[in-house]
């Protein structure tokens, strides 16, 4: 090739390339500038949405505050409290953001957004169903007071003092010693019996005297020995009831109130009323009769038993 026409070749390449920087650098610049004008355009709403959001921000710790004040006059449960205040929270900054996304006409991604959260919160809920369940049972106990840390409950035959409660468990303390976490759905589904709720606990002592006894005599002797526990409810006075006939006794139960703040003082009254009956019925020469069996044999049977007997009795004897 001619060295003039390699030097024309290389000066039209250079010149090629030139023009499509140029044109490059061109749309660039009116790219920035279509850019620069919509950002102007858009800067009124973008400063509507700032202010919406800066209020939101604040509006939501005021509703968090406001939330939490109120729900503490109603429940003693801080975490359940404090969970309603945070949703508060979040659920007033989350609705300033939704509007100012509609302010600045992102209408498609508002509902992307809101889509994708339900789609989520589906999915959540289907793979966490029993610790939604837990969750909730646990919102619902701390509103309606059913019982308090510290309480003596029985709840799925487990029967305890309350340790502590969250939003997911209820913590039991067994009087053996043991500690049982209960989940909150079990302990809201089912059946509870608070001990502690009537501040007290009636005892009974079940017992049997002699077919022979003198029964009014017994029932004032079991009402003067019930008398005498220290610690009784005076207020709610003492029960003498005859129950029936038993084997070998007259059953009776004699009942009365104690206060109750612990398993203790159940059994310490309990324990107190079966030594009083007994030093007041041995006092009385009431008795308190062993099981007896009575066993009847056909006549058979006695005559054959006794032919035995007699056949024996020489070689006895004889020894």
């Amino acid at each position: 090739m001619d060295p003039e026409q390699e030097t024309s070749s290389v000066s039209d390449g250079i010149g090629a390339g030139a023009m499509q920087l140029s044109d490059l650098t061109k749309t660039l610049i009116e790219e920035l500038t279509g850019w620069v004008h919509a950002a102007v355009a858009l800067l009124p709403q973008l400063l509507i949405a700032l202010v919406i959001v800066t209020l939101g921000w604040f509006g939501s710790r005021f509703a968090g505050r406001m939330v939490r004040r109120a729900l503490d006059r109603f429940s003693s449960n801080a975490k359940a409290n404090s969970l309603f205040a945070t949703i508060a929270n979040i659920a007033v900054f989350g609705g300033s953001i939704f509007v100012a996304l509609g302010i600045l006409g992102l209408d498609k991604t508002v509902a992307s957004l809101l889509a994708g959260v339900g789609v989520i919160g589906l999915a959540l809920g289907f793979a966490f169903q029993d610790i939604a369940a837990n969750f909730m049972s646990g919102i619902l106990m701390a509103f309606r007071h059913e019982f308090r840390q510290g309480d003596i409950i029985r709840s799925n035959d487990f029967f305890g003092k309350v340790t502590r409660i969250t939003l997911r468990s209820t913590h039991l303390r067994q009087f053996s010693g043991e500690e049982v976490v209960i989940p909150n759905k079990d302990v809201f589904s089912n059946p509870l019996v608070n001990m502690t709720t009537n501040g007290g606990r009636r005892v009974e002592v079940a017992v049997g005297v002699a077919y022979g006894s003198d029964l009014e005599l017994v029932e004032r002797a079991t009402r003067e020995a019930i008398e005498t526990v220290s610690g009784r409810d005076e207020d709610k006075g003492t029960d003498v009831l005859f129950t029936g006939f038993g084997g070998s006794s007259v059953d009776l139960v004699a009942r009365f109130w104690v206060p109750y703040r612990s398993q203790l003082d159940y059994l310490k009254a309990q324990s107190a009323a079966i030594v009083a009956i007994h030093s007041v019925y041995e006092s009385h020469d009431i008795d308190i009769p062993f099981p007896i069996r009575t066993l009847r044999f056909a006549d058979e049977v006695v005559e054959e038993v006794d032919a035995r007997i007699g056949h024996l009795q020489p070689v006895a004897s004889g020894q």
